[in-house]
């Protein structure tokens, strides 16, 4: 038994920081600092706190999956994905946006990432706990690749807005957050469908889409670094 809940720990613990560490070496340039990419990701596994009360909020105001096609694309983009992505937002801005060591584009994709990595990993450890062995094998190339995406959408815009006058900055930031949710709730709106046939080609193509992108914005902003 104990065997068995170490094998599931480290499945479930492996792709975040796998992730972690392709990010960290992805940052060419100037790397950041370790405490601060920790802090992120710490603030990250906290945000899934003030996702649940969103979630539960939405629920409350109607918002839930009632097996209709329109209750599940409201539960997936609203209840779902912006509590997740705007919670995960506010401990990027917070933490990683507004300090002092975000003097790149890049360093706005690293940190979301870390935040979303942070989210990404407690999440996946209580759904394999709950959920068992298989679980921790699909998630493993899908959700916990899914979170890295979304993180690199809001950070990709992050590190727009950074350098950007004040009206500007938000306009991009506000971008980033809608993009992510897109994205999020188009790829759990197919999950949650229930028109099999086109569920899992459906919530791949989301997530091929998705992946596609942030490899493009990563190397733009690696492009993009003063440091270069």
């Amino acid at each position: 038994m104990l065997e068995n809940v170490w094998l599931l720990t480290a499945l479930a613990l492996a792709p975040g920081l796998a992730i972690t560490i392709y990010m960290y070496r992805a940052d060419k340039y100037e790397k950041e600092p370790k405490r601060l990419l920790l802090a992120c990701f710490i603030g990250g596994m906290i945000s899934i706190g003030p996702a649940i009360f969103f979630g539960d909020m939405f629920q409350s105001l109607g918002f839930s999956d009632n097996h209709t096609s329109i209750s599940t694309l409201l539960y997936a983009f609203i209840t779902v994905a912006l509590s997740e992505e705007f919670s995960k937002y506010v401990f990027f801005k917070r933490i990683g946006y507004n300090n002092e060591n975000f003097n790149e584009p890049f360093d706005g994709i690293i940190y979301s990432v870390m935040v979303a990595m942070g989210f990404a990993t407690l999440e996946n450890l209580l759904y394999v706990y709950q959920m068992g062995f298989t679980v921790a094998i699909m998630r493993m190339f899908t959700a916990v690749p899914a979170h890295a995406t979304f993180g690199v959408l809001i950070g990709y815009f992050a590190g727009v807005a950074k350098f950007k006058s004040k009206v500007k900055s938000k306009f991009y930031l506000i971008l980033g957050v809608l993009l992510a949710v897109l994205f999020h709730g188009a790829y759990d709106y197919f999950l949650m469908e229930r028109n099999y046939e086109w569920m899992f080609v459906g919530a791949m193509f989301s997530l091929y889409a998705a992946i596609y992108l942030s490899g493009k914005a990563i190397k733009s902003h690696q492009m993009a670094s003063p440091f270069r």
